[in-house]
């Protein structure tokens, strides 16, 4: 989402040129990003990386995800779930991408007001005609996501392979509680979004000292109490044992769950994504991890 937002076109193409060398090949937007920026109507993420791709010519190395359902055009039909705002939405998303085929279409969040069955219906129709090879959930609940896995199964549908949590070591009980146990049962992908909660584990928000200057700051104070920074003291220990970055082992504890495929990161400069590149391959002992587990109980 920062690209189009807090990262321009040039600096979101020297973001993604450094994944890319790094090894990374899973690109994840929405059809929304970022609305809220002044002057940004949303589709500019996925026109930044449909440009780049296109410059860099590495569709057929990557993996491309976005989502559908906020509202982006106006009348009855303009947000949601239903089979018309899927269909012209992912004409829109496959057309600012510049691509024939998106690898994962995802929900962004749930559409109470339109049976699963239908959503599921139309997906499967996009997967039969190759406009999308794979479909996933976010911000669903246990119930929601059993019932759509439910409903497929019943009527032959396609099912969701992944879903897409907040969930981060000070965010945990929402995945935690019901979601993480089904997921694994049902071998659904887990891609947590916001495993750094907007920056505040980073290392950049400390004790009595005043928040960086940051347009995510603002969703980072919600973490700033004696709880959240008794967290980052916890990351602090461990990075120093690693000679690490506090950002790379909050995202090596998630890597260490077992229904957790990967984080979704987001950076503004190649420098930033420098200081978690290092997770993959970070390896945290049992006592780190209880050590995390335990500042972060809870939560």
């Amino acid at each position: 989402m920062q690209f189009g937002w807090t990262a321009d076109e040039s600096a979101s193409f020297a973001v993604m040129d450094a994944f890319v060398e790094a090894g990374g090949n899973f690109l994840d937007s929405a059809d929304m990003y970022s609305q809220w920026a002044p002057g940004n109507p949303g589709g500019v993420s996925e026109e930044i990386i449909g440009r780049w791709m296109k410059a860099r010519r590495n569709r057929g190395r990557l993996i491309v995800a976005t989502k559908v359902r906020a509202r982006m055009w106006e009348g009855p039909d303009g947000e949601g779930l239903s089979r018309p705002h899927i269909q012209r939405a992912v004409e829109d998303s496959l057309r600012r991408l510049q691509v024939e085929t998106i690898d994962l279409y995802q929900c962004h969040w749930p559409d109470e007001d339109t049976p699963i069955e239908e959503t599921l219906s139309v997906f499967s129709e996009l997967i039969a005609s190759g406009k999308v090879r794979y479909v996933g959930a976010s911000n669903y609940t246990a119930a929601q996501l059993e019932e759509a896995h439910r409903v497929a199964g019943e009527k032959a549908l396609a099912r969701f392979v992944s879903l897409q949590p907040h969930y981060s070591l000070v965010h945990r009980a929402e995945f935690e509680d019901a979601l993480a146990a089904l997921c694994a049962r049902e071998e659904i992908g887990v891609i947590p979004y916001s495993p750094l909660a907007g920056g505040f584990l980073t290392g950049k928000y400390r004790r009595e000292r005043p928040p960086p200057k940051s347009q995510r700051a603002e969703g980072a104070k919600r973490y700033m109490t004696e709880r959240g920074f008794g967290v980052v003291d916890a990351l602090d220990a461990v990075a120093k044992a690693h000679d690490t970055h506090v950002a790379a082992v909050a995202l090596a504890w998630l890597l260490s769950k077992p229904a957790v495929t990967a984080p979704i990161v987001g950076a503004n400069t190649p420098e930033q994504l420098a200081d978690l590149l290092p997770a993959p391959e970070l390896r945290l002992g049992a006592d780190e991890l209880a050590a995390l587990d335990a500042s972060s109980a809870g939560m």
